[in-house]
């Protein structure tokens, strides 16, 4: 299957996360049988936000992605197309600035963030070489970039039984916690429809950033891709 056989448009999308919000993290959780909280500790680490720098957080969602790096005394600026998570995280984190952001226009000026970041969101933007271009638009020359994506195992066997999981157990698993459970069923075939670790690094460069590399995660069922802009 391919990502354009998903047939989401940007606004159907858009609306089903609207539909998840106030579950997306609980399920999350339960869903990644508790990797995402390991997930999330590997791109703060890799992000190394600092005092004074700014970092976008883009798909941040409810803004429980971005917190780690508004503690480590980065000004974060958490970016998302659904009006509903927006909600969701200015009412969790009234603090925390919270911009609708179109990952292919974003709403920044060129050259402003010392790092960008995109974690399980860049897999929904239809174009994505287009969404990465904006990403290096925004970002400051010799800036990062970190997307955090699921991506596929290394392991043969392993890949198999991912692969039943998402397509068999997922679903029935998040009809019982999740408040849209259809969602998560367009969520594991997009998965299934992703490019591959070479692939998506090939992408990277294409849309303008250099030193592009990738560290897999839970033997491959996440992938964090790392690079920076000339």
């Amino acid at each position: 299957m391919s990502r354009a056989d998903l047939h989401k448009q940007p606004h159907e999308v858009a609306a089903m996360f609207d539909d998840v919000a106030a579950r997306y993290d609980l399920t999350n959780d339960v869903l990644s049988l508790g990797q995402a909280r390991l997930w999330r500790r590997e791109v703060r680490r890799a992000v190394a936000a600092r005092p004074g720098e700014r970092v976008l957080d883009l798909a941040a969602g409810t803004g429980t992605s971005s917190l780690p790096f508004a503690e480590d005394g980065a000004e974060t600026v958490c970016g998302d197309f659904s009006l509903g998570m927006l909600r969701e995280g200015r009412r969790r984190h009234p603090w925390m600035p919270f911009v609708a952001a179109d990952a292919t226009r974003l709403p920044f000026r060129d050259g402003v963030f010392d790092a960008v970041t995109i974690s399980f969101g860049l897999r929904n933007v239809q174009d994505t070489e287009g969404a990465l271009g904006e990403l290096c638009r925004v970002t400051k020359p010799g800036g990062r970039l970190l997307v955090c994506e699921f991506s596929h195992p290394v392991w043969g066997p392993f890949h198999t039984v991912y692969t039943e999981y998402l397509m068999r157990a997922l679903p029935p698993v998040a009809r019982a916690v999740s408040s849209s459970p259809d969602a998560y069923v367009y969520l594991a075939e997009s998965i299934r429809a992703w490019p591959t670790q070479p692939e998506l690094a090939r992408l990277i460069g294409k849309a303008g950033w250099g030193r592009v590399a990738w560290r897999n995660l839970t033997g491959g069922i996440v992938a964090l891709h790392r690079a920076y802009r000339p």
